[in-house]
């Protein structure tokens, strides 16, 4: 095992990009419990002028940053009387990822979180991704700028951070394929027919884990874990086929990975995000974390099943995406995440998510622009052609469903 005094003793400098979202605080409450070995260089938070300043001040952050232009006035007032720096807009988000930070956790949410988590890329800094546009929209060249820099990319979802953990069990020629457990949500059992109809309150009701609204209703349409399917194939360099979907309803196993010699590592855990986000914060070493331990006697059982296409067709659409390429997984998120606004106000049906997306897809592959992402701009320009894309089939969606 590793010798981690040494490593203990140095203090690392790390930035959080989203310190106010669910992730950020996650990440905040771990360096809450280790402040001996970290120091905060910089927060950034979308609109929260309060809570970020108030993370500031705790934690003795050099520079804060809110991605309103019209709030920096407040901030600046909230930090008034303390050494802080301040800015505010997209250029003060990706001034904050190319401070001289050791570690940055690029949890910015949405395509606004690509260029600041290639500005601590391209400076060769360790990033935690929690942001999945990074790779479901950029995936190619985000993971050649971080080869090209020698940036390290630590996946900080728990399914990606159980495969990372897991492959270090073995050689790359020796991997067969890779597996993504999912818990299969609040629908897993429900009938086709009843998913259609179901309701805001019911797609919201998780079984397992505490998050925030879009992503619980992803889990519930499984759109997420196809998007991390498509995560998966870039962060570690996988074909399609590589990468197997199994539903596993107590999510304790959060990944596993076959070998050659039929060997298979899984990483398990309670459901917790502070614990895939603890791995990356002390990586190449361990730290102490605050979740509470895994007690496989009480469970009792673990339980796996396959993937029902029929109840979750995003999850089929995720792998055509992927087989598709050149920027059709930018379409699927980008149309996903129209339709998803669309179901959370009332325009459309639960069931009719996926039918806008494959609408979407379709409709883009149609017109023959399909060509290799090689910039954030590009990714950017595709991610918004979808949405628009997606908001015009958005009404004879909504008419074919009622």
């Amino acid at each position: 095992m590793r010798n981690n005094k040494a490593a203990a003793s140095a203090v690392r400098s790390v930035t959080v990009l989203g310190a106010t979202g669910s992730i950020g605080d996650s990440t905040m409450d771990l360096l809450r419990g280790a402040r001996d070995r970290y120091r905060v260089e910089a927060l950034t938070a979308n609109g929260n002028v309060e809570a970020l300043a108030k993370l500031a001040k705790e934690f003795g952050a050099r520079f804060a940053a809110i991605g309103d232009p019209a709030k920096l006035a407040a901030l600046k007032d909230a930090l008034a009387g303390t050494r802080i720096e301040c800015g505010a807009g997209e250029s003060a988000i990706i001034e904050a990822a190319a401070r001289p930070a050791d570690w940055v956790m690029a949890a910015v949410s949405g395509a606004a979180g690509l260029k600041p988590a290639l500005a601590a890329v391209d400076r060769g800094a360790s990033v935690a991704l929690a942001n999945k546009e990074c790779l479901v929209c950029a995936g190619d060249f985000f993971m050649e700028r971080a080869k090209k820099a020698g940036a390290c990319i630590l996946p900080a979802d728990s399914e990606h951070n159980a495969l990372f953990q897991a492959l270090g069990s073995g050689n790359r020629e020796e991997l067969v394929r890779v597996i993504i457990t999912a818990s299969g949500g609040p629908f897993r059992t429900w009938a086709p027919a009843d998913i259609e109809q179901a309701t805001l309150e019911q797609a919201l009701k998780h079984p397992n884990w505490s998050m925030g609204q879009k992503i619980t209703i992803d889990s519930a349409s499984m759109m997420n874990k196809g998007l991390e399917v498509i995560e998966a194939s870039y962060l570690f360099a996988l074909s399609p086929d590589e990468i197997d979907v199994l539903v596993h309803p107590q999510s304790i196993i959060h990944g596993m990975v076959e070998f050659s010699d039929r060997s298979v590592m899984a990483q398990l855990g309670t459901p917790d995000m502070r614990i895939p986000i603890a791995h990356c914060l002390g990586w190449p070493d361990r730290i102490v974390g605050p979740s509470a331990r895994l007690d496989l006697a009480k469970i009792g059982q673990l339980t796996f099943e396959v993937p029902d296409f029929a109840r979750f067709p995003g999850l089929r659409l995720a792998y055509e995406a992927l087989r598709t390429g050149k920027g059709a997984t930018t379409v699927f998120n980008a149309a996903n995440e129209v339709a998803v606004a669309a179901f959370i106000a009332g325009k459309i049906k639960f069931g009719a998510i996926a039918r806008l997306v494959e609408a979407t897809m379709n409709d883009w592959i149609r017109t023959g622009n399909r060509s290799p992402l090689q910039s954030a701009d590009d990714a950017i320009s595709v991610d918004h052609v979808a949405r628009n894309r997606a908001a015009a089939l958005l009404p004879q969606i909504a008419l074919k469903a009622t």
